[in-house]
């Protein structure tokens, strides 16, 4: 970017990406409270009462902003530094896909309501009011989920190995005359009483069929409680100081906390 004589380009640039400034500020303002209104616009709309008596001028303002949008996507294009790169980054796809409800309504009824996804945008208000900080705290919780997807993978292909059998056993248990009529639909039931949410419209009617269902409803308890305690470990692990060991013997360093012994050597590691 020119410091001697800014061109257009740069001073869009300095309005629309940066906010630093009081311009850029401003319009990072007035971003949000057009989202918020849209937004509000399309949720308003799905209520008969309210449309029917303000239908028109909800649509209306709708597609206002939905050509602020528009223009204000052309501009970031125009005067991104990387155009392709914007366009693909996160901000950039989410910018895109808030706009392509509204055209996406024209030929299919119904597809505005989707216009919704215009709250991501919302992500901008961690900038806006200097909260770049918590950055930080979802860093921690990705970390923390990342590190957890080999046990959760364990456990989710537990469950769903107790589901096909928990569904299997109802079908056989109960059968067609009490609505079981497959095994896939023993499943469905299955996953609904395991998850402990219990829909109401399958339930076991014979008495070894409602043990079944009793032990089930048990065992949902762990389904909730055990992906909870996976990640929450793995955050407070992940926030811990490792303690860092050093044999006497070989001088291999060790930064696992439980560790009592060198595992170069076998030597037993000093007391803390």
């Amino acid at each position: 970017m020119s410091s001697t004589a800014p061109t257009l380009r740069d001073r869009l640039y300095t309005v629309i990406f940066l906010h630093d400034t009081r311009a850029g500020k401003a319009f990072d303002v007035a971003l949000l409270v057009a989202v918020l209104l849209s937004v509000l616009a399309v949720v308003l709309e799905s209520v008969e009462a309210v449309r029917v008596g303000y239908g028109d001028a909800l649509h209306a303002v709708e597609w206002v902003i939905t050509w602020a949008f528009v223009v204000e996507y052309a501009l970031r294009v125009y005067c991104a530094p990387g155009r392709l790169r914007y366009a693909v980054s996160f901000f950039g796809l989410v910018d895109l896909v808030s706009i392509l409800p509204a055209f996406l309504g024209l030929i299919m009824p119904g597809a505005q309501s989707l216009q919704v996804v215009r709250v991501l945008r919302l992500v901008r208000v961690f900038r806006v009011l200097k909260l770049g900080h918590l950055g930080g705290e979802a860093d921690s919780l990705l970390l923390a989920l990342r590190a957890s997807v080999p046990k959760i993978t364990v456990f989710v292909g537990s469950v769903l190995t107790l589901v096909v059998v928990a569904g299997a056993s109802m079908y056989l248990v109960e059968g067609p005359a009490h609505g079981f009529t497959n095994i896939p639909t023993g499943m469905y039931w299955a996953i609904v009483t395991l998850t402990t949410v219990g829909y109401g419209d399958l339930a076991p009617h014979t008495p070894m069929g409602k043990a079944l269902a009793s032990l089930l409803m048990i065992l949902g308890y762990g389904v909730i409680a055990v992906p909870t305690g996976i990640v929450s470990a793995e955050m407070v692990r992940g926030r811990r100081e490792p303690t860092l060991h050093q044999c006497t013997a070989c001088g291999v360093r060790e930064d696992r906390s439980d560790a009592a012994f060198c595992r170069a050597c076998g030597a037993r590691f000093a007391a803390r």
